[in-house]
């Protein structure tokens, strides 16, 4: 009878145990080098094809780490750099994804009723393997898809970094 109850004891410690080891994680997050590194090279990358845009990076949460707005950007590229980037991260997906997912399934366009959303292209996340760890946004290239390649860009020259 006694080693019932120990045994009883021992798998109630241990189910105790293992609740709590899952209570804290452990996630990969933006810092603030990686952020500007990512947005000064997509500025840089549509700089060279002549546009002129604002690159917002945020972290996981959505929380903006750097922004920065090329000479002769519309002041409205802040706003929807800003948005794009909290989208994709939010979403875990690009922009231009989303939209087309809209597109394809009218019952999911409310979420473009959601604070903060925009789902224009122009928002890719930044991932370490499949986890996301933050995005990036831009606005103001002449069309979303102009707006994506410049942050695909950005990510790309920081792809060593993102192991």
């Amino acid at each position: 009878m006694q080693i019932r109850h120990l045994s009883a004891l021992a798998v109630l410690t241990l189910t105790a145990w293992g609740a709590n080891a899952q209570a804290v994680r452990t996630e990969k997050n933006m810092s603030l080098e990686l952020a500007s590194k990512i947005a000064a090279a997509t500025v840089a990358a549509c700089s060279a094809d002549k546009y002129n845009v604002t690159a917002t990076v945020v972290d996981r949460s959505g929380t903006v780490r750097a922004m920065l707005r090329a000479d002769n950007a519309g002041p409205h590229t802040v706003g929807a750099s800003q948005a794009k980037a909290f989208t994709s991260a939010s979403g875990k997906n690009t922009t231009s994804a989303m939209w087309e997912g809209v597109q394809k399934n009218p019952a999911a366009a409310n979420v473009a009723m959601i604070p903060g959303y925009l789902l224009l292209g122009g928002g890719v996340p930044v991932k370490v393997g499949d986890e996301v760890i933050g995005a990036v946004g831009v606005g103001g290239a002449p069309g979303g898809h102009l707006d994506e390649k410049c942050a695909l860009a950005g990510i790309a020259s920081v792809q060593e970094l993102l192991k």
